[in-house]
């Protein structure tokens, strides 16, 4: 198979697992689509059927080389985040330091800062798996439940 087509096939395959690095997670989210966005006093969005972030602080949302628009899950001010209904996530890091970085083929990004009064976020996947932003004290992971 030639180089390109092999790079093209493995850039529409999904990840399967988390990778650990030494200051971030990748998450092995690529290519899932959001498929429900929810809100109350957070910001939900459900990945494929088995992964859904969860946002309770203050996130940022815009193209990537451009303006954010700033999406406050506590007051319900979260309008600009729809546009991610059947978007396909192409890039999701979870830092150490309690930062989330979402990219998607809209192509918009979403980055949730760490905060340090309250779980900025929170990711659930199958079998248990969480990655959560603690207050104040960076990244907690869950490994998958045996």
């Amino acid at each position: 198979m030639p180089a390109v087509a092999a790079a093209a096939l493995k850039a529409a395959m999904p990840e399967r697992e988390p990778v650990e690095d030494d200051d971030r997670w990748r998450l092995g989210l690529r290519g899932l689509v959001v498929t429900r966005i929810g809100v109350d006093f957070q910001l939900r969005l459900a990945l494929g059927q088995d992964w859904e972030v969860v946002l309770e602080a203050p996130a940022y949302l815009g193209p990537v080389a451009g303006p954010a628009e700033r999406l406050t899950p506590a007051t319900q001010d979260v309008g600009a985040a729809l546009p991610l209904f059947g978007a396909k996530v192409l890039s999701a890091v979870a830092f150490k330091s309690g930062s989330l970085r979402l990219a998607f083929d809209t192509p918009l990004m979403l980055t949730c800062p760490a905060d340090p009064d309250c779980e900025a976020w929170q990711i659930m996947g199958p079998g248990g798996r969480l990655f959560v932003s603690q207050p104040g004290k960076g990244l907690a992971v869950r490994p998958v439940s045996r």
